[in-house]
């Protein structure tokens, strides 16, 4: 019979039929009748004899034919069979998922510009000191949401005018936010309120959206004319880490729970990892840092960018500068004779937007069990950081 298995579609389909038939008789035991048991095992019986008897495959169609007809006869039918189809296809869609998630690639959203430019968070640039700009049609700002990530915000004034105060950032929505200006039209004294609605990025340079005050505009000029760019989202690899553990200059995705220093303890944050487990690290007057005295430089594997700046330059926010040493009391590394000694079983991180990122300089070490993986695509939006092989 097992031979037969192997070379015979026909014995197997009666096989697959059969244990199909009995699994359904299995399960709706309890409600059928006496008589409806009695039948289906009997049709069972003789397509089991007819495989196992060395029937040729005449007498197997037959045969199932006859246990189709008996099943359709006595089997209920399950209500909403089309519901219950769709619905196991959907549960087993999201098992994928959350197993694709949980140890292969998880997506991630970079929240903050403290690895631009290697990975950029959310921006906003302010439009109005642009005479030459003008708002794109319907398709084109449809385009740049969805390619780009772009969002265009303008509001024109109906009359002359001032804003006389802005509200704080109000989330509506888990991907829904909003701020709401005041102003006041031709020195009328009343307040009227504007809103602005956002993505779901809570950046901080949403909150003052361009305006400085007091700010006073005219008929037909915009009161609010700014873009607001989408932070990275990329995959990270989750499997690698389970094989080997993080080089110096990997960028990796971790969890800020247990950093006291920290405000959030429920979020993820990402770094280019400096220190390993047992090293000392320093930072020179030079912008370079050093692990047990020797320098990083381009030459160090992941460190050509953030290390191939002009030294003559000066630190610029959102630009390749070495790292600082950060002069305020809050800082581990002050002066190049500052250290941090990195204990075993941790990390320690740091921001390429050296200028503007809270990181290892200010909360010391990272745990080894924070570390969830490594950056490793950028799917959205379409940018020339697309792709994978950020360094």
């Amino acid at each position: 019979m097992n031979l037969r298995w192997f070379l015979s579609s026909t014995v197997r389909q009666a096989t697959d039929m059969r244990k199909h038939v009995q699994k359904l008789l299995d399960s709706q035991r309890d409600i059928l009748s006496p008589q409806a048991i009695s039948a289906i095992e009997a049709a069972l019986k003789e397509i089991k004899a007819a495989v196992h008897g060395g029937a040729d495959n005449a007498v197997l169609q037959k045969q199932m034919e006859s246990l189709e007809k008996t099943a359709t006869k006595w089997i209920k039918p399950y209500p909403y069979a089309e519901w219950r189809d769709n619905v196991e296809v959907f549960l087993v869609a999201i098992v994928v998922a959350m197993g694709i998630r949980t140890f292969f690639l998880q997506p991630f959203k970079i929240p903050t510009g403290s690895m631009q430019p290697t990975l950029f968070g959310v921006r906003t640039v302010d439009l109005r000191p642009d005479p030459n700009f003008r708002m794109p049609g319907f398709f084109a700002r449809a385009f740049d949401l969805a390619v780009h990530g772009t969002i265009y915000h303008q509001i024109i004034a109906p009359q002359d005018g001032e804003v006389v105060r802005l509200g704080p950032l109000e989330h509506v929505l888990r991907f829904i936010n909003r701020q709401t200006i005041w102003v006041q039209y031709g020195g009328s004294g009343m307040d009227v309120p504007l809103t602005i609605w956002f993505g779901p990025d809570d950046a901080k340079n949403q909150y003052d959206a361009g305006l400085t005050r007091p700010y006073l505009f005219r008929k037909g000029e915009p009161i609010v004319c700014f873009k607001e760019t989408t932070g990275d989202h990329l995959f990270v690899d989750r499997l690698t880490y389970n094989f080997r553990p993080p080089h110096r200059g990997e960028i990796i995705v971790f969890m800020t729970k247990g950093i006291e220093e920290i405000p959030n303890q429920d979020q993820f944050y990402i770094k280019r990892l400096i220190g390993l487990g047992g090293e000392t690290v320093s930072i020179g007057d030079d912008r370079h840092a050093r692990i047990n005295g020797r320098r990083l430089d381009a030459s160090t594997p992941h460190f050509e960018n953030v290390y191939g700046f002009d030294p003559r330059a000066e630190p610029q926010d959102s630009r390749y500068s070495g790292h600082i040493l950060q002069r305020d009391e809050r800082s581990w590394l002050k002066t190049p004779q500052d250290t941090i000694k990195v204990d075993a079983r941790h990390f320690l991180v740091f921001g390429d937007n050296t200028v503007n990122s809270l990181d290892s300089r200010y909360w010391r070490e990272l745990p080894e069990d924070n570390v969830i993986g490594k950056s490793f695509f950028v799917y959205w939006p379409i940018s020339s950081r697309f792709g994978w092989g950020q360094q």
